[in-house]
């Protein structure tokens, strides 16, 4: 082998080597700023998520929610550890008035878009009200039903003591128009202020028979009959919520209704007898 030939030879070689450890500078360098990059990653905060969930909740709803909203502030609490769900229960129209007039409140649930209203057009809702279920009339009567009431027109029959809810209330603007739309009047020994006032009357059979919704019916168990007529789908009431512009827990507020909107808050309410919206 001549000596050009073997000098040729060498010079490839160290030319191999040297850019093999190139590679291996770079690849060492690589792998430190990556961990370098990682360490960096571990140590900066971690993302904010949404606000923690906490204090009280106050919501004003309609009297014929009592029980469903009840249950839904129960399990609000259980899933929200350090909150509290205070219920004002009432006629939608003084629950809105108080609304207007400065009463400290999160939430409001209407029996009636028109109850609603009352807030809106004060500028006391934040954003838009959704409707959440539905609400149909029926009539209370006495435990099995003695008077033989089989339909609205039996209410208007001699010596029966109906009682309505007030017709300023959603109950009793829902009872004017289920009368107007079958032609028949009606006239009350009482005017309630809301749903349950007037259930109450049966109840206690200070009256023979009340104007109320499905809910208050199913929810007063054997201390009343209940009878369905078809009248009623003409006065069905939609019920809409909201958050309130002066909430002090918007936060909380907003997941008290998003659990009212959920499945398992639809599946109480149905389960009450609310229709779905």
């Amino acid at each position: 082998m001549t000596r050009s030939v073997r000098r040729t030879r060498r010079t490839r070689l160290m030319l191999r080597v040297t850019g093999a450890s190139a590679a291996a500078l770079l690849a060492l360098s690589a792998c430190s700023s990556s961990d370098s990059d990682s360490s960096g990653s571990d140590a900066a905060p971690a993302a904010s998520g949404s606000p923690e969930i906490s204090g009280n909740v106050t919501v004003f709803a309609a009297a014929s929610l009592k029980e469903s909203f009840e249950e839904l502030g129960k399990r609000f609490e259980q899933e929200h550890p350090g909150t509290k769900v205070t219920f004002s229960f009432g006629g939608s129209d003084s629950l809105a008035a108080s609304i207007t007039g400065g009463a400290p409140a999160d939430v409001f649930a209407a029996a009636s878009p028109k109850t609603m209203k009352i807030v809106t057009d004060a500028g006391d809702a934040s954003g838009t009200p959704a409707t959440f279920v539905r609400n149909q009339l029926e009539i209370a009567t006495l435990p099995g039903n003695p008077d033989r009431i089989d339909s609205l027109k039996d209410l208007t029959g001699s010596g029966l003591k109906v009682v309505l809810c007030d017709q300023e209330v959603p109950c009793g603007a829902a009872a004017r128009k289920a009368l107007d739309a079958s032609g028949l009047k009606l006239t009350p020994v009482s005017y309630e202020q809301d749903v349950k006032a007037a259930l109450t009357k049966v109840e206690l059979k200070e009256a023979d028979a009340a104007l109320v919704y499905r809910t208050d019916v199913r929810a007063a168990g054997d201390k009343v009959a209940g009878v369905e007529f078809p009248e009623s789908a003409d006065a069905v009431n939609d019920y809409p919520i909201t958050l309130l512009k002066e909430a002090d827990n918007a936060e909380a507020a907003k997941a008290f209704i998003a659990l009212v909107q959920s499945a398992d808050g639809q599946k109480v309410l149905t389960g009450a007898g609310f229709l779905k919206p």
